[in-house]
């Protein structure tokens, strides 16, 4: 297959001072199943220090930010923060690589570390407590490794699909149906990672990149729009905005928590699924503070603590799982290679195929 032009990115290249005091969204916005572990010993105590590390987060926000601040509490160190998609992520990572303004990156899908790791933009590290995680849950080479896992499923607002005689879909087919035009909404897999999930997904749903491309094509037809972020439709359905949206069953179950009238439902064919990861940025200028946020992050019981909350299926061992979360090993999910997936000249393919043949005949 013909490699098509890649898609021209876009950047402003960022400056120290936009890593807010807080944090800011950016301009315009299977493995096998796991048996229990045993409960992990209590870490070694952090020791107090003093300074700042800049990072790049693809965690929601409000998670970050409570997040790091739990971090300078018990270190001293602040964490000067902005909120990225993965795309964007990898994209300014590449625009800054000569003069990397971040030192670490938290969360986002492990595609997209895939893809900055083949794109040489970050540097592995072994912590002392890397060995907690499970090797199918970490890079062989060390340049990423994962926090969580993450299932693609459909949320759909009770209320508005009463009221349009819809009812909750239960398999990617379903979506294609003439019922749901316009009333579906996913994010773009240009600038989101977890969309990019759902054009693997398929790929590996249907076994070709043609298959993959007439099924998405379909699914354009009854796309109202495409978000920037993997996380903003979910949002829209809770607020009656729009009835249905695909994304991460953590970001809906927390919807459904905070008493949104959603139900969720897994595709029955199988889903793909997210390892939102960790990786160090080459050339970063905080590597001694970013290796300890990299570490806390790994064993403190109030940073898991704290991921627990957020409803997502910590994969590092002793890892305690709210009641309420998906797992992985609960639903049907696919056979996913994410070296293949992730390896940028594969991914640079598949969306240069997708915003050729459907993102730019909108």
């Amino acid at each position: 297959m013909k490699k098509t032009l890649a898609i021209l990115l876009v950047l402003v290249m960022l400056v120290p001072a936009l890593f807010a005091q807080g944090g800011q969204e950016a301009a315009p916005a299977a493995p096998a199943p796991v048996a229990a572990p045993a409960p992990a010993a209590a870490p070694a105590p952090v020791a107090a220090g003093s300074g700042s590390v800049n990072a790049y987060t693809t965690l929601e926000e409000p998670l970050a930010a409570k997040l790091f601040q739990l971090f300078e509490a018990e270190t001293g160190i602040k964490v000067n923060f902005v909120r990225l998609s993965g795309g964007e992520a990898v994209a300014r990572l590449e625009a800054e690589s000569a003069n990397p303004q971040a030192s670490i990156w938290v969360g986002g899908v492990g595609l997209d570390h895939i893809t900055a790791k083949s794109k040489g933009l970050t540097t592995p590290y072994v912590s002392r407590y890397t060995s907690k995680t499970a090797a199918q849950f970490r890079d062989a080479e060390n340049y990423f490794i994962g926090l969580y896992v993450g299932p693609l499923t459909f949320v759909t607002n009770l209320n508005r699909a009463k009221e349009l005689g819809l009812e909750a879909p239960k398999s990617w087919a379903d979506l294609l149906k003439p019922e749901y035009k316009g009333y579906i909404r996913m994010a773009n897999p240009n600038s989101s990672g977890t969309a990019y999930n759902v054009l693997t997904t398929m790929l590996d749903i249907f076994g070709t990149e043609d298959k993959m491309i007439e099924y998405m094509k379909e699914l354009d037809k009854n796309i109202d729009q495409y978000t920037k972020s993997g996380s903003a439709p979910g949002k829209s359905v809770a607020t009656g905005e729009i009835p249905v949206a695909i994304g991460y069953a953590h970001d809906q179950v927390k919807l459904k928590a905070a008493g949104s009238p959603v139900v969720i439902t897994a595709p029955s064919e199988g889903t793909g699924y997210e390892l939102a990861s960790m990786s160090l940025v080459k050339g970063g200028k905080d590597t001694v503070n970013a290796k300890r946020l990299y570490d806390w992050i790994l064993s403190s019981p109030v940073a898991q603590s704290t991921f627990t909350e957020w409803y997502v299926v910590l994969v590092a061992e002793g890892s305690a799982k709210h009641p309420d979360a998906l797992s992985i090993n609960e639903i049907k999910t696919v056979a996913q290679d994410m070296a293949w997936d992730g390896d940028n000249v594969n991914k640079t393919r598949l969306l240069d195929r997708w915003t050729n043949e459907i993102g730019n005949k909108r």
